[in-house]
């Protein structure tokens, strides 16, 4: 039997909310968006690069949030040493690059695990926390959770032709 990507449930962001709540909802949403987006497809779908000469794959995009998850929530705000997932400084565009149908189940289950990972590094941190950065200087938890906002939405309009090109599914 070939393996599909499993199908996901989104829940709806809430409507009426606090802050926190509101950017959580959102960015589980988003997050959630793509996951949808990859629901139903093989490895080798996945994997397709159907805009050529782009490097973008639907993999290609989950395998760089996992990067980006791991990066913003777990090493620069809650200081985990945990190593990049795929990227080099030699080589910074190796989530994409690296792609390929074999570790396709693997690369997704990274996503939907680094993303609870980020929720729990970021759990009970306050919004106001502040990461300095080498580059920009200080930044805090709320820039985090808008920045990815952005993030997902970007990476989901670039889901979304990937997807109509791999099988025609259109639709949020």
């Amino acid at each position: 039997m070939t393996w599909t990507a499993p199908h996901v449930v989104r829940a709806d962001e809430p409507f009426v909310a606090g802050e926190r709540a509101m950017l959580e909802g959102f960015l589980d949403r988003q997050r959630a968006t793509l996951l949808h987006k990859c629901a139903g497809l093989t490895a080798a779908q996945l994997a397709e690069r159907p805009l050529a000469p782009s490097n973008l794959s639907l993999l290609g995009l989950v395998r760089h949030l996992a990067e980006v998850e791991r990066t913003w929530f777990r090493r620069r705000f809650a200081d985990q040493p945990v190593p990049s997932l795929h990227g080099t400084p030699d080589r910074p565009e190796a989530a994409f690059d690296d792609a390929g149908s074999a570790r396709a189940a693997d690369d997704l289950a990274a996503l939907v695990a680094e993303q609870a990972a980020a929720r729990e590094a970021a759990d009970g941190m306050p919004l106001d926390a502040i990461f300095v950065s080498p580059r920009w200087g200080p930044m805090c938890l709320r820039w985090a959770f808008v920045h990815m906002h952005g993030e997902y939405a970007r990476h989901n309009g670039h889901a979304d032709i990937l997807r109509e090109r791999v099988d025609g599914a259109v639709g949020t």
